[in-house]
């Protein structure tokens, strides 16, 4: 999700190569806060290795994870805002416990004035009623129908099971009438906004959703306060009835077009599924057309399919224009970016590149990662600022140039954390944030030859310096929580610095410092590979980075995640070995904070070469400092550790030693 700004990253930090030179050790003796035997202390992983998940970070073979399927008919009236819906769940309890209860998800209790988030922001509030709940039915797998007793707690709603759904492929389906009131533009992820031409409505959190129920928790019900979701996957059916002036975009794929499309947009929609370029489907000048609408008065009812998705969200309004392009997928395969957007947000330099930068960005994260796995791809405008759902994303429709190329990238880029690597969201936030501004990175570099690289607009840290500057400003903040805790429990203040710049800085530092891309890459895809469509705990990823890539970092995990430790590397002398330089030069480096991560010596000579070493992370595991023998023959100008500022070093005072 985006929110003002996008946390990002600078380019910069690239992987010095480093000359295997000669070196002899000598604890200096520094006084200083770095205590090893603390920070390469034996890591205890967040979660154990169980039967189900190995101690490589993968799903065993006893791995199980439960399955809901949804077909859902809903109809939105936009005079009233109301939003009715009945929805039938089939559940397939694949875990070995029998369940005598299920727990749905109830977002739109949220809005409600005595809700438990309404308690947790500061600012005032604008309030619905929430659901009203018409009926609840559980059907047996014989086809017996009945209704049954269900109870209400905040976001969440208890379904007591006539009897208990047995373990092991256990199934049932459960039938549910709702309905509620669409919140204003107060809704944040889900809202009514205006346009020029008409009311913009986009529906998120919108049926009531069945909690995941896992190997790490069983039910897992934390209610819905403020941060995002934790859902089960399925295949979806959905329809949405609305007036006939209205267009809707929604996940997945359009199962009518010719029931809610004129011919000429079939045959524009049809077109861009073969054009690289972007093709018209309804244009500025047709959206007060009504010729741009199959029929006059009524309704229509739109029908949509994804599958094995975990949710799906819409967006609804007679004052789109629209627009779609092909996209060109790994294996031969395409699929079509679309952006619908109001008469306002039109023009080259705003939303008329949207499905460009859709596409593009699209393109890049499946060649560079995994393939994007739904037939379309989605950007709606509105005012949802910038949040993404499978297969659709609500962007700012004021957004433009590389603020808007930045968002839909990030929001797109959602499809790989949390839509296909199906991370707990509303516990561990800095997962599918963090590993999404991490592949924002490269995406900007790589987008039309780096029109809007680098990225560099953190707003913790704002202006000129590298992303070590500004993450050591982040480290140095005591009030700044590490990013291993409930993710509620995260202030607002750093939920960007924490949540996203250090998640993605820390992967940023993996790839680029402590493991190189040539190990790390092919171990991040084969994670999202092996976890595509499941449920991922921070230690699996943990495992799983340590098994693959062959490091142990134990030691990145708690100065990194589990704590925010500073690091501050220091260059403390420089003297020519006996006394000659042309036999070479003594380098003495110390670690003086509790970080510690593998850094560049570079030795400046007086004739202006040049000499990098690299010093790796394991030189401190029994040394404050550490002598370093520099082969040369010329006199020596100065010493620097990181020259390049790739590492959020808070005190650069003390990295470089000037000869005299």
């Amino acid at each position: 999700m985006k929110n003002l700004t996008l946390p990002c990253l600078a380019t910069c930090l690239s992987l010095l190569s480093a000359a295997a030179l000669p070196s002899h050790a000598t604890d200096t003796g520094t006084s200083a806060r770095f205590d090893p035997r603390q920070t390469f202390a034996p890591f205890a992983y967040p979660q154990p290795a169980t039967a189900y998940r190995s101690a490589s970070g993968k799903p065993d073979p006893l791995f199980w994870q439960n399955h809901a399927d949804y077909q859902i008919k809903a109809t939105l009236d936009p005079v009233s805002r109301k939003l009715s819906g009945s929805e039938v769940i089939s559940y397939t309890n694949h875990s070995p416990d029998p369940l005598d209860v299920l727990w749905l998800q109830l977002d739109q209790n949220r809005y409600r004035k005595d809700a438990r988030g309404a308690f947790t922001e500061s600012f005032p509030k604008e309030f619905t009623d929430g659901y009203t709940i018409a009926s609840v039915e559980v059907e047996d797998a014989h086809g017996h129908q009945q209704a049954v007793k269900w109870l209400v707690s905040d976001t969440r709603m208890q379904v007591q099971l006539p009897e208990a759904l047995k373990g092991n492929g256990g199934s049932l389906r459960v039938h549910i009438a709702w309905s509620y009131t669409v919140p204003g533009e107060f809704g944040g992820r889900t809202d009514v906004n205006s346009s020029k031409n008409g009311d913009i409505f986009e529906i998120a959190q919108w049926y009531p959703r069945v909690c995941v129920y896992d190997d790490l928790r069983g039910w897992d019900t934390a209610p819905y306060l403020n941060q995002e979701f934790y859902l089960e996957y399925g295949d979806f059916d959905y329809s949405v009835t609305v007036p006939s002036d209205m267009i809707v975009v929604g996940s997945g794929e359009l199962l009518n077009p010719a029931e809610v499309l004129t011919k000429t947009e079939q045959q524009r929609l049809e077109q861009a599924r073969h054009s690289d370029t972007t093709v018209m489907i309804r244009t500025a000048e047709e959206v007060t057309q009504s010729s741009s609408r199959p029929k006059q008065g009524g309704t229509l009812t739109w029908h949509f399919r994804i599958q094995n998705s975990r949710d799906v969200a819409f967006g609804a309004s007679k004052a789109y224009v629209w627009d779609a392009a092909r996209m060109n997928l790994p294996a031969g395969k395409i699929a079509l970016a679309m952006s619908a957007y109001p008469v306002e947000s039109a023009g080259k330099e705003a939303w008329g590149r949207a499905t460009e930068y859709l596409k593009a960005s699209t393109e890049y994260f499946s060649k560079q990662w995994y393939p994007y796995p739904w037939p379309v791809a989605i950007n709606e405008a509105g005012t949802a600022g910038g949040m993404e759902y499978p297969a659709i994303t609500f962007d700012d429709k004021t957004s433009r140039g590389s603020e808007l190329h930045a968002l839909i990238a990030h929001e797109i880029g959602h499809s790989w954390f949390p839509m296909i690597v199906g991370s707990n969201e509303r516990r561990d936030a800095w997962i599918d944030e963090g590993f999404n501004t991490f592949i924002d990175v490269y995406e900007a570099d790589h987008f039309n030859h780096g029109e809007y690289a680098p990225k560099r607009d953190n707003e913790y840290a704002p202006g000129n310096g590298s992303p070590g500057d500004q993450m050591a400003k982040v480290l140095a903040d005591a009030a700044a929580p590490p990013m291993l805790i409930g993710a509620d429990m995260v202030p607002e203040k750093y939920r960007h610095p924490i949540t996203y710049f250090k998640s993605a800085y820390g992967l940023v530092l993996l790839r680029e410092q402590i493991i190189g891309p040539e190990r790390f890459d092919p171990a991040f895809r084969r994670f999202i590979a092996t976890w595509a469509y499941k449920h991922p705990s921070p230690s699996d990823f943990f495992r799983f980075m340590e098994s693959e890539t062959g490091e142990d970092l134990g030691w990145f995990w708690r100065g990194w995640y589990q704590h925010n430790w500073q690091l501050d590397l220091a260059v403390q002398k420089v003297a020519y070995t006996d006394g000659d330089y042309r036999k070479g030069v003594d380098v003495t480096v110390a670690n003086l904070d509790q970080l510690v991560l593998p850094a560049t010596l570079e030795v400046v000579y007086d004739d202006g070469s040049k000499q990098d070493v690299r010093v790796p992370w394991e030189t401190w595991q029994q040394h404050h400092g550490y002598v370093i023998h520099v082969d040369g023959t010329h006199r020596v100008k100065s010493a620097t550790i990181d020259p390049a500022h790739a590492l959020p070093d808070h005190d650069r005072s003390n990295n470089t030693f000037v000869m005299p």
